[in-house]
This record gives C-alpha cells, sequence and structure tokens, in this order.
C-alpha cells in the first residue's frame, strides 16, 4: 500500500483537525519510514524478485520490528502516547496511534503472505498487489476519497497552498502509477535510500498546513 496511507492521513485531517497535517501523515507512513532506517541498519531484510507480485519486485523476507502485528501495537501506544503528550489532547493520541495502526491492515490487504502476527510469527497477507487493475482501482478509491475529504474540510487560503498541495498528491501517485512498470531497483540498498525519501512527506504536509486554515 502507498497511497492508501496518504489517503487515511488526509481523511484522519476532518476528524481531527487541530492536529497537523505533518503529524497524520507521519503517523499513517510511519512503519515505512523506520523500514529503510532499519534496512540500514541490517536488522531487516528485503530482496529484489521480478515476479514476485505484479504490482511489486520486491520480497519482503524478514521486516519483523516494523511491521508485524505486535510491534505495530508497540508503535501505535508509543505515536498516541507522543501525540498525546505534544498535542495535550486525548483525542489527537488516539487519531495518531489508530492512523499508526491503520498502515498494517492496509498493507494486510495488498501483500502476499509475508506480514507477521508477532516476529517469527505466522504470515498473513491478502494478495491484492496480484492484481494490478484492482490495486489501482482500490487504492485509487481511497485516495480520490481521501483528498476530497480533506479538500472540503481545509481549503486552502492561497496559491501556494493549493500547489503545494497539488504538487504532493501528483508526486505520490505518479510514483505508485508508474512502480509495476518501472524497471526493477538495483539492491536492496538503493531500496533502502529510495525509501529514506519518504521523510520528506511529513515536511511536504507542514508546508501544506501553513497555507490552509
Amino acid at each position: 500500500m502507498f497511497v492508501g496511507h496518504l489517503a487515511v492521513a488526509l481523511g484522519a485531517k476532518r476528524a481531527a483537525p487541530r492536529v497537523p497535517l505533518a503529524v497524520l501523515v507521519a503517523a499513517a507512513f510511519a512503519l515505512d519510514l523506520l523500514w529503510p532506517l532499519m534496512l540500514l541498519a541490517g536488522i531487516e531484510s528485503v530482496r529484489i524478485d521480478p515476479g514476485n507480485t505484479a504490482f511489486t519486485p520486491l520480497a519482503f523476507d524478514h521486516y519483523p520490528w516494523s511491521h508485524s502485528l505486535a510491534t505495530v501495537l508497540g508503535w501505535s501506544v508509543l505515536g498516541g502516547a507522543l501525540a498525546m503528550t505534544r498535542l495535550e489532547t486525548l483525542h489527537a493520541g488516539v487519531v495518531v496511534g489508530a492512523l499508526v495502526a491503520s498502515h498494517w491492515l492496509l498493507d494486510v490487504l495488498v501483500h502476499r503472505p509475508d506480514l507477521p502476527i508477532w516476529p517469527a510469527g505466522p504470515l498473513v497477507g491478502l494478495g491484492l498487489w496480484d492484481s494490478i487493475p484492482a490495486t489501482f482501482l482500490v487504492e485509487g478509491a481511497l485516495l480520490v476519497a481521501g483528498v476530497v475529504l480533506y479538500r472540503r474540510a481545509h481549503p486552502a487560503r492561497d496559491a501556494a497552498g493549493r500547489g503545494a498541495f497539488v504538487a504532493l498528491v501528483t508526486l505520490v501517485g505518479v510514483i505508485w502509477i508508474s512502480g509495476p512498470f518501472a524497471p526493477p531497483p538495483p539492491s536492496a540498498f538503493t531500496v533502502a535510500l529510495v525509501g529514506l525519501s519518504m521523510w520528506l512527506f511529513p515536511l511536504w504536509a507542514a508546508w501544506i498546513d501553513r497555507h490552509r486554515p
């Protein structure tokens, strides 16, 4: 799942308008923000395997600390506690914690059975990525819904706000659409380096928030 994580962050802004969009985006992408760091540290691993699924050539062989359900629940509680402490509302903590947990649920929908319930535990995944059209349909619908909810609740107050938002959604959409048709990455190290670029998304979201009420 990729654009689906952005979609739930955008939609969550309507439910928690006082929580900065940067926080919501960071929470929704939290597991994928941790994952490249763990790859570079050698704690987790990924393998280039064209045909592993129709949508991605990546084989997620070992990622128990960023993507197992047990550890995700821990990350969710931690994220929620940090949000509640910094933003001083229980509601903010609940929303942020739920967004962190939503990442695993959305990944279960698209991944083949490679997501562990707990480290070294049984693997789950419904395999939507085995169908490119179905992935485009489901994730695309989520993205459209998230964009509509966000724009209705938080219209831009100037051209910079409109442009920054359109640019972010467009960039994420192009990366997502082109993914199945792009050549496989040359190495797992390259995957990790590219994955680090997702840390720009929360910063971009903060820029968008400054131009919206």
